[in-house]
């Protein structure tokens, strides 16, 4: 892996399909930015949002990077999705096999859990143990992996409980990492040095704020959330509170992109098209003036 494709993989992730999640967000879940009660203004509001968004993303992105990195010393990348008990279907983040050993790994970016969800984080690691102890035996590795290493809130709670599992499955290793100490653990430690700095550089190149007006490049944004589910079109341009406080004009600062979203309804066949094409016009003429 080289700096290109570090960067590739975190931009997919984390800034891809933005645009289309939002809008999906604004359409069913309307409460969360309009009321009167809130201390924000819109685009105050769509900034906190897109802001959590990229902190999830960013945990996906850096699975694929860490799975890519896991592939490239020569192990085989597994099905991350495996049968519990009761056929309940368990996602593992990382899986992997030397041919002898069978890996499973629970990552997150950082141990800062409240009481009730580093509890149920524990159960999900061991509710994925015991599934794959009855498939590998002696043969299984469990690692609980934090990818932060300046973020160990709760670290006794899992060496405890983590020393309670080793008990109970005595010739399983188990194993709590952070940071660094898994690409120690897997021989690559100079990776994590490599990794920090690729980030630092990717960071500097990132907007202090991120970018929420959708007309700052209309057609562009037009590509990429001209495919959205007909019946998100429809509870966003119904929605008068959307409209009314402020929510739509300041993710369509100009209604440049809605104009070509109206232009494309009104091309398409069928009456719920001629109808929102005509709704989006009404909406277009009232709060743009056209």
């Amino acid at each position: 892996m080289d700096y290109q494709e570090f960067a590739q993989v975190l931009n997919r992730h984390i800034f891809y399909g933005n645009k289309r999640d939002l809008l999906d967000k604004l359409a069913n879940n309307p409460e969360r930015f309009i009321g009167l009660f809130r201390p924000s203004k819109p685009s105050t509001k769509i900034l906190q949002h897109l802001l959590q968004s990229y902190e999830i993303r960013m945990g996906d992105a850096l699975e694929e990077i860490i799975a890519l990195v896991i592939q490239g010393q020569g192990y085989t990348l597994l099905d991350k999705n495996i049968q519990g008990e009761n056929n309940e279907l368990l996602r593992l983040d990382q899986y992997f096999t030397d041919g002898k050993k069978y890996y499973f790994i629970e990552q997150k970016i950082r141990d800062d859990y409240d009481s009730t969800k580093k509890r149920g984080q524990m159960q999900n690691f061991e509710k994925k143990l015991k599934a794959l102890h009855r498939k590998y035996g002696s043969n299984l590795v469990g690692i609980m992996y934090f990818i932060d290493p300046d973020f160990s809130k709760n670290k006794n709670y899992y060496q405890e409980e983590i020393q309670k599992l080793r008990g109970e499955y005595e010739q399983v290793e188990i194993h709590l990492f952070y940071g660094k100490q898994l690409f120690e653990y897997l021989g690559i430690a100079n990776f994590w040095d490599q990794m920090l700095s690729w980030l630092k550089k990717w960071k500097e190149d990132l907007p202090e704020i991120p970018e929420i007006n959708f007309d700052a490049n209309p057609y562009e944004s037009f590509m990429e959330i001209k495919d959205t589910n007909v019946g998100i079109w429809q509870k966003i341009i119904s929605n008068d509170k959307l409209w009314e406080e402020g929510i739509i004009k300041a993710l369509f600062r100009t209604g440049d992109t809605l104009k070509l979203i109206q232009e494309e309804f009104s091309k398409m066949e069928g009456k719920v098209y001629k109808q929102l094409a005509d709704d989006l016009r009404k909406k277009l003429v009232k709060y743009y003036g056209g």
